[in-house]
């Protein structure tokens, strides 16, 4: 909402001219067709003026309230005692390779299904080696998670479509099979995802070194 300027500097521009006449012909003033004059002018101006200012200042503190409210979403806190940008800069913090930056697709699947976010990375990194380089498996196949299936890639590991649908499908699997089913912990998936009963321990160093990036 823009104030109208034409009308405040006509309104100013009447009431100074008012002045002035009152000052030099002070008689004019009181005849009963010009008072009727200035006061119809006065209440149609300063009306206008008036309604232009408050409308203008409700439309900044409307905005004002936006801004808060966004502010405030951006800092409601999505994990342990972090927001959804610190989460997803911890955990870049740990990615590299093909994996690089991204953590916000991490993120954002995992509030999406239900996942840990961190557990899911550890799993990932457990998985590919992408703390260092990304095994082939992620390069050519975009597989994060180690997932066997069809189509198949090699192996017997499955091939995903791109990157992003790589992560998003190992996450959708870790939320719907494991979290929704109460294997919500490395412990309880371990006898599950993977034959080595040191599964388990190997990412929950994983999740460490994550977390001790904050």
């Amino acid at each position: 909402m823009k104030i109208n300027v034409k009308r405040l500097v006509l309104t100013l521009t009447f009431i100074t001219t008012l002045f002035v006449i009152v000052l030099l012909k002070p008689d004019l003033i009181n005849s009963e067709e010009y008072e009727g004059q200035i006061t119809q002018t006065l209440a149609t101006n300063f009306s206008g003026a008036y309604s232009d200012i408050s409308s203008f200042n409700i439309e900044k503190i409307k905005q004002k309230e936006k801004e808060e409210e966004e502010r405030k979403l951006r800092e409601t806190l999505v994990y342990e005692d972090l927001n959804k940008e610190q989460l997803i800069s911890m955990i870049n913090k740990s990615l590299n390779s093909t994996i690089s930056g991204q953590g916000e697709t991490i993120v954002k699947y995992s509030l999406k299904y239900g996942a840990d976010p961190v557990v899911a990375t550890a799993i990932m990194l457990l998985e590919t080696g992408c703390k260092w380089s990304c095994s082939a498996l992620v390069r050519n196949c975009y597989n994060v998670g180690g997932v066997k299936g069809s189509p198949n890639c090699s192996g017997g590991y499955r091939k995903y479509n791109s990157l992003d649908d790589g992560i998003k499908k190992f996450i959708q699997n870790l939320g719907e099979n494991y979290y929704a089913k109460g294997l919500n912990t490395p412990e309880k998936m371990n006898k599950k995802y993977a034959a080595s009963s040191k599964w388990a321990e190997k990412v929950n160093k994983y999740v460490a070194e994550i977390k001790s990036k904050k």
